[in-house]
């Protein structure tokens, strides 16, 4: 009885372990969630001369946020959409309070992005993506030499590019590295009471270089 119990056993082991050896491989595929955290450059575009000698001044912080999206596993392609909202602590040097790359004396708001990627899969564990999309940003201003934000803030409107390696810790989560550029090329102002101005055009630069980690369900 002893050995056919042990017979059985090993039977069972042998049969569940192809099964669990694809349940636990990595797919890219379906909804995901995660969180990011990197670093923050804003500033002035290559068209902008403000005259007053710091042409290339610019603000640097902390990125944090989260994301989502949805991936579809094509075989050796991946392709997907996805969505991001971020804020950020970069913000203007106290002691320049009247003009920082033409929008005064600025800190760096929250961010919302919808965009789409694709990539290829490097091996079974790791896709190496690109993507692209539309970007609005909110500059708040800073109220004279202090750091309190005012009612009042820039609202940015562009585009974003970016590139990345996602790598698949187990079948469910996944760390990435991303690298991403956006222009910003028209802004309105919104005032405390809910009015706003008129489009008018800019040449804003971001450049970001982030880490996230994620789950996929």
């Amino acid at each position: 009885m002893r050995k056919l119990m042990v017979a059985t056993l090993l039977g069972s082991a042998a049969v569940a372990a192809p099964a669990m050896a694809q349940d636990v491989g990595p797919t890219f595929t379906g909804p995901r969630v995660e969180a990011i955290l990197g670093y923050d450059h804003v500033g002035a575009g290559s068209d902008v001369d403000n005259n007053n000698g710091r042409d290339d001044q610019s603000i640097d912080g902390l990125l944090y946020g989260i994301g989502a999206g949805y991936d579809v596993n094509l075989g050796s392609a991946v392709v997907g959409v996805e969505g991001e909202w971020t804020g950020s602590t970069a913000k203007s040097d106290r002691f320049d309070p009247t003009d920082q790359f033409g929008f005064g004396r600025v800190s760096q708001g929250r961010d919302l992005y919808v965009g789409a990627r694709a990539g290829i899969l490097a091996n079974p564990s790791t896709l190496v993506y690109v993507k692209g999309g539309y970007t609005n940003s909110k500059l708040n201003v800073l109220a004279g030499n202090t750091n309190e934000t005012t009612d009042t803030a820039f609202k940015l409107d562009g585009w974003r590019i970016g590139g990345g390696v996602e790598r698949a810790i187990n079948t469910n989560t996944f760390a990435k590295v991303e690298y991403r550029y956006s222009k910003y090329s028209d802004a309105n102002i919104e005032f405390a009471n809910g009015a706003t101005t008129e489009d008018f055009g800019i040449d804003t630069d971001r450049h970001q270089v982030v880490a996230s980690v994620g789950w996929r369900f």
